[in-house]
């Protein structure tokens, strides 16, 4: 599953570790998200949705 949250954390100049505490994973997690390695629960997705203020459609897409 592809992401967007590298490109969002970017613009917010926060860092791994800024946003991993934003949402209560680790920072190993948010890297292991964002290069496509680990795909998020559900209730991780909703968290970075909420945060962003966006959809989950709007932050993942399919590979397909």
């Amino acid at each position: 599953m592809k992401n967007r949250i590298a490109g969002l954390r970017a613009e917010r100049a926060w860092t791994q570790a800024d946003l991993a505490r934003r949402i209560g994973v680790s920072r190993q997690s948010i890297n292991a998200i964002e290069t496509g390695k680990f795909d998020p629960s559900l209730p991780v997705a909703f968290r970075l949705a909420r945060l962003f203020n966006l959809t989950i459609e709007d932050i993942f897409t399919d590979d397909e």
